[in-house]
């Protein structure tokens, strides 16, 4: 079995992988041709990256002239605990209220603690995504590839 196997993630480590980290690398192509690389907050919906961010943004321009991204999160301190998932995606950009005020929703949700088990938003939380979602966009990144690395798979003192 080559390394790469040995260390590639299965669907439900990715899964799992992708809900303890919070920030995903989202690069896109800049309006000079170079890789455009900015953090995300994101929320995973039936196995999608999506994220929100403000119309007018230059990652969403980026987007909106080639759907082309690539996603990166990455975890570990020491090489031998590097883990990451980096996913190639054609981003689909939503601009319907509902759909973006829930993405809004599902963000406040997973990134406000006491909020991520389903406990009820605070008074006025709905009302304030729903003016955010005015101006907002809702990122969906559909996977076209996928890179995963788990170096803690490796036998100890292989690097």
């Amino acid at each position: 079995m080559s390394r790469r196997d040995q260390i590639r993630m299965s669907d439900d480590e990715v899964l799992a992988f992708l809900d303890e980290e919070r920030t995903v690398i989202c690069a896109s192509q800049g309006p000079r041709g170079w890789p455009h690389l900015m953090p995300l907050w994101f929320v995973v919906r039936d196995g999608r990256v999506w994220a929100w961010t403000f119309a007018k943004s230059q990652k969403t321009k980026n987007l909106e002239r080639d759907p082309r991204a690539t996603l990166q999160v990455e975890a570990g301190e020491t090489y031998d605990q590097l883990r990451g998932v980096m996913l190639e995606c054609e981003a689909v950009i939503h601009r319907d209220l509902e759909t973006v005020a829930g993405v809004g929703t599902d963000v406040l949700r997973r990134y406000t603690p006491g909020l991520a088990d389903g406990a009820p938003l605070p008074e006025g939380a709905q009302g304030m995504v729903e003016a955010q979602a005015a101006k907002r966009v809702a990122f969906e990144f559909v996977e076209v590839r996928r890179a995963t690395w788990d170096h803690r798979k490796l036998a100890a003192g292989v690097y």
